[in-house]
Formats: structure tokens, sequence, C-alpha cells
């Protein structure tokens, strides 16, 4: 008996339902050709209408940055400050590390009107508040979860745990690659560490793994393990290629497993890549005035250099960049975590290339057809953190999944608008309330995709970012 016998013959019943050519793996394909997308998975693929939208850059900061003190001024809670929290705002409720009664939080900084719109910015973020008439401020903003890892894994892949797949995979498989010698999907990861929900922010999930996102360095070879080993030329790298992709055709004609296909168009993106990266990700020959724009030092890790290298990978028609600076968790359990000395840091490395990013865009004709989101995973209390129900030198404030704020600009969205409001204390939504679905809803949108309509099958369901229930709305209001 043959090995391929001896294989057919150990399958379960299970193994031939999954694998023969009338099971789902097999109508799968069929459905991908028949749509003309071929062998290639990454192919351009039509949109479900008329896009707003080409590309996405979602500058994610990750620990959550305290709304209250950059965007969402409330005097009131100003009053309030270093009284006794109500009850009413304890009793019930879920905190991360509040124990006892804490004591209310006014922000210590200064706020000011801006432009045209009279948008509420802090004295925090003088580069953003000269651009707030291109952006639009969403400050009603909620969530489910109130600790990092579920948080940002339910904004990102729209579910709370492990194993599903993220924004930019969706948006890959659903349109397809503009640029086929670059992803599709390129990450940015800065602030000295990696987001609390991991590698799976940009994973795949139960898609092919050829949408996963694929992590960039802005310093050394910029996709790890990309470059060839000593001794293989080009030539002979082809060779391999080819032989490899001549055995993972045989390998998909006998059993039909979308995954195999992948494989394939990975292979062949990595050898594109190894030519069309190193260039993209060379920031040194940009004028410099731009690097003045920007405050980017080339060769350096910094949130300036991925904004830069996000403007440039969009232009060479990457459509979705997601960018990750880590550090903006503010507790107040030590000087690092304190309102007072960390946040004004965190808020000036962002505040220039992130004003510049929009600046960059628009100058260039390219805000238009990119869509720039900005927010973290959820928000910050109005009440000091409180932890152990004690108080210590140092000031910060608890994870708040109520309320919070993000911005967006370009990419069909209303520029200069202020959406949106909280309580007078900034504890809860009091107009126009967004969810984390609504938000997914909305980008998709943006890229001409319908969020109710996108699926996948997995695990007997039509899966979808949005979830499996009727949520997240198009807030029509937001849209240009």
């Amino acid at each position: 008996m043959t090995p391929y016998l001896e294989m057919m013959c150990a399958h379960t019943r299970r193994h031939f339902l999954e694998r023969c050519s009338l099971g789902l793996a097999g109508i799968f394909l069929g459905s991908q050709k028949a749509a003309g997308e071929g062998e290639n998975p990454l192919a351009l693929k039509k949109p479900h209408f008329e896009p707003r939208a080409k590309a996405v850059i979602y500058l994610h900061m990750a620990g959550s940055p305290s709304q209250l003190d950059l965007f969402d001024w409330k005097p009131e809670l100003v009053k309030y400050n270093d009284k006794d929290c109500p009850q009413h705002l304890l009793e019930g409720k879920r905190f991360a590390f509040i124990k006892g009664v804490p004591k209310m939080m006014g922000t210590p900084y200064k706020f000011a009107q801006h432009g045209r719109s009279g948008a509420w910015v802090s004295e925090l973020l003088p580069h953003f508040s000269t651009v707030v008439d291109d952006v639009a401020i969403v400050r009603s903003m909620t969530t489910e979860q109130f600790n990092h890892a579920p948080a940002q894994l339910f904004l990102h892949t729209g579910n709370p745990r492990f194993g599903f797949a993220s924004m930019g995979a969706w948006a890959t498989y659903g349109l397809g690659s503009e640029n086929q010698d670059l992803p599709g999907f390129v990450v940015l990861v800065g602030g000295g560490n990696n987001p609390d929900g991991g590698k799976s922010l940009w994973g795949s999930g139960f898609l092919p793994s050829v949408y996963q996102g694929v992590q960039c360095r802005t310093s050394g070879d910029p996709v790890l393990f990309l470059s060839d080993p000593e001794g293989m030329t080009r030539s002979l790298r082809r060779q391999t290629l080819d032989a490899m992709r001549d055995l993972n055709q045989i390998q998909q004609q006998r059993f039909g497993d979308p995954e195999t296909s992948a494989r394939i168009a990975q292979y062949e993106l990595a050898y594109r890549m190894q030519i069309s990266v190193p260039e993209v990700m060379d920031i040194s020959k940009e004028p410099e005035a731009m690097h003045k724009l920007y405050g980017t030092q080339p060769g350096k890790v910094s949130f300036a250099n991925n904004c830069l290298l996000a403007r440039r990978l969009v232009e060479k028609g990457v459509r979705f960049v997601q960018l990750f600076q880590w550090g903006w968790d503010h507790h107040g359990s030590n000087r690092r975590e304190d309102i007072r000395y960390d946040l004004p840091e965190k808020a000036k490395n962002v505040d220039q290339p992130v004003a510049a990013l929009i600046q960059d865009l628009k100058q260039r004709g390219l805000l238009d057809s990119t869509l720039v989101v900005w927010g973290g995973e959820f928000g910050r209390t109005p009440m000091r953190e409180n932890r152990g129900g004690t108080y210590g030198q140092f000031v910060g404030r608890d994870h708040h999944p109520h309320a919070f704020t993000i911005w967006m600009a370009g990419g069909g969205v209303k520029a200069g608008l202020n959406y949106g409001e909280t309580d007078d204390i900034g504890y809860y939504v009091s107009r126009d309330p967004v969810t984390v679905r609504d938000l997914q809803a909305a980008i998709l949108h943006l890229l001409g995709l319908d969020a109710h309509k996108l699926s996948y099958p997995f695990q007997g369901l039509n899966q979808r970012l949005i979830g499996p229930a009727d949520e997240g709305k198009v807030l029509k209001d937001l849209l240009a």
C-alpha cells in the first residue's frame, strides 16, 4: 500500500467530510475562484458598495489615555476635586483596582477651544489643536470590557477571547491588496513593549493566515527572517520557491485545504517583499522638511518614525496600517504611571507626529482616501484610583469602560465634528453613545464593506467582526 493510500485509510469520517472536494473547504475554494480570485487570496476584490476610503491607519494607544486630561473638559469635576466619590457611582460597579471610597479627581491641566469647530483640547496637545478642524472627535465611546487584553481583543477582533480575526485581516480578506509586492496589512509596534492583547490583535484567527498583519521594524531588518541566509542567491531562492509551490499545489489539489493556497501566496509575497519592503521602510530618503514636520530620526524606534512610515505604506497601496504605542496605563502606582509626571511626556511623543500625519496626508491629496483613527481600548475614571483603599504620593485613574474618547480623520468622516457628550463629571455618556461594534461597522462601511454581510464560515457559524447578533450601526452623522 502506498503512503497516500495508508493516509486515506487512516482518515475518520470527520476527516473525510472536512477534506473531500464536496466539503466546506472545496465549496470555499470554488466560491473564491468563482469570484475571480483564482489561486491568489490577496487579489483585488470588489467592495459591497462604493468605498469612501481606500486605506486605514489605526493609531492605538495601548493602556488607554485619560480622556479627562486630553479631550473631555469637565469644569464641574474640577470643583469636586479631592472630595469623596458619591456612593451611587460605586455601588454595583466593577473596577479593576479601586477599593473603598476614592476621591474625585479634576484634571490638573488647562483646556481651551480651538479651530472653527471650537473643540476643547488640553494644553498637552498643542500640535493636535491646530488640526482639530480636520478631525471628528468622538467623546461618547463605550465598551463592554474593563481589562486591557480583553478590551483590546474586543476592539480589534470583535471578541474578548483569543482566536478571532483582527479588523485589518477582515479588511484584507474582504478587499484584497492594492500592491501585490507589499502586505495588505502592516503592523508597527512602539513604546518599548507589545500591547497586552499580544499578536492576536493583528492575527488572522480562523481566516487564512495570508490575511494576518505583518509586523515590521523601523531599525535593522524591516521584517524578521525575510532576508536570505548566507550563501543563498536570488536565483537559488526562486528555484526553491518554485519547487515548494509545485509540491503545495499537488497538496492543494488532493485535499482542497484553503490554507495551502494561503501558504503559496505567503511564500510568493515574501519573495517580492525582499525587494519592496526595504525600499518603502527607508525613511532616510525623505526630505529634511518632512523629518522636521514629523520630528523623525531615521534609524531609531519612535512613534514619529512609525507615523511617517504609515504614510509611506498607504502611499504604496497598503490597505491597513496599525500602530500600537504602549505605555498609556496611568494608574498612579508609581512615577511612570503618574498623570502629572508621565502623561505629559506620552502626549508630547504623539502630539507632533499625529498632527504631521494629518497635514502630510492632506497636502498629498491622500486624506480623503485614508481613514485615520486614534484612541485606546477604554477610558479612565473621574476619581483617583485608590488602589487597596489607600492614597500614596502618586496620582492616577483606574480603567473606565463607560465613557472614553477617540478621534477619526479623513476617509469619508465629517471634518471639524464634535460628536457625543458625557455627563458633568465624565462618568457616563449623556448623548449619542458609540459602541465598539458601531466603530467596527463604521470602519468597514467607509472601506465599502457591509459589516453584516462580511463573514467567514467557522465552527458552524458565519463569523463576523461585529459578532453574531444584530449589532453595529453605521452612524450617519459621523460621515461626510
